[in-house]
């Protein structure tokens, strides 16, 4: 890596853990205002000085975050389709490297979507953002996006769409947890950082989920609607942060948010299963 690049990789990862915890509120270029980020601005606001870095679109980042705050910005640049179409696939470039530039970004960030019907438009988008990174010096993440197929979130899938977004050239991918996740790892010879996808039972799933992924060589997470959907969403992420950054146990984490929120979570119960079954966008 050059300068450019190892320093703005360097601004989202933690010397210390080497592992980020990244705030994902990107949902709206497809969704909509969803719930809990209707004000964007208010969501954010409260979280943004415990993230490691904030992902989101140029429209968001310029009108919600001040020019003032600090924390990395990973910004989304693909986009083109709403949760109205079926197929998901169908995205492009919708932000320029030079728009990115110029927003002071730490990375940029596309969807892939491997076996879906605009396979081939996605991987060559990926190429050539992957291009136009290498010339300023701007890191590229893949994100694994699966649009409302969920079940495809398994280890020999995500395997696949990891290896060819690194294969391609990206930088660091987001991903899915799954099992055999260590395999999904091995197979990738750079970075992974692992969503949270639909919002989980309970805050304990979610934190479940993040202590496996790390476990399992994950080198962070990036997540939203988990954070910012819980009912104690500050505490949430500062539970997240003492797993990723401190290796604490789900149990202490999960005290943070007892003890943030004021009281026993709600949502603490021990869920069925920490993988949703619901045909819901996971990106």
């Amino acid at each position: 890596m050059d300068w450019g690049m190892e320093n703005r990789m360097g601004r989202m990862f933690s010397p210390a853990s080497g592992n980020t915890v990244m705030l994902a509120v990107d949902h709206g270029y497809f969704m909509g205002p969803t719930r809990s980020l209707e004000d964007a601005r208010a969501t954010i606001a409260p979280l943004l000085p415990h993230a490691d870095a904030l992902a989101l679109t140029r429209g968001i980042l310029r009108r919600c975050v001040p020019p003032t705050a600090s924390t990395p910005i990973v910004l989304r640049v693909s986009g083109g389709v709403t949760v109205l179409k079926e197929d998901l696939s169908d995205e492009h470039i919708t932000t320029s490297m030079r728009e990115a530039l110029r927003l002071n970004a730490s990375a940029v960030a596309m969807s892939v979507f491997v076996g879906a019907p605009h396979e081939h438009e996605s991987l060559v988008h990926l190429g050539e953002l992957v291009d136009a990174g290498e010339d300023a010096g701007m890191p590229v993440m893949a994100i694994t996006a699966v649009g409302k197929e969920l079940e495809k979130r398994d280890a020999r899938y995500l395997a696949l769409a990891c290896r060819v977004s690194a294969e391609l050239g990206a930088h660091l991918v987001k991903t899915y947890y799954c099992d055999d996740f260590a395999k999904v790892v091995e197979g990738c010879p750079v970075p992974l950082v692992v969503a949270g996808g639909p919002k989980l039972d309970s805050d304990r799933a979610a934190l479940e989920l993040a202590r496996r992924a790390i476990d399992e060589g994950a080198h962070g997470i990036d997540m939203g609607r988990n954070i910012w959907q819980s009912d104690h969403p500050v505490a949430m992420l500062k539970a997240l942060r003492a797993i990723v950054h401190e290796q604490a146990s789900v149990d202490d984490a999960l005290s943070i948010v007892g003890e943030e929120g004021g009281a026993t979570a709600p949502s603490a119960a021990r869920p069925r299963s920490a993988t949703p079954r619901a045909r819901a966008p996971s990106r």
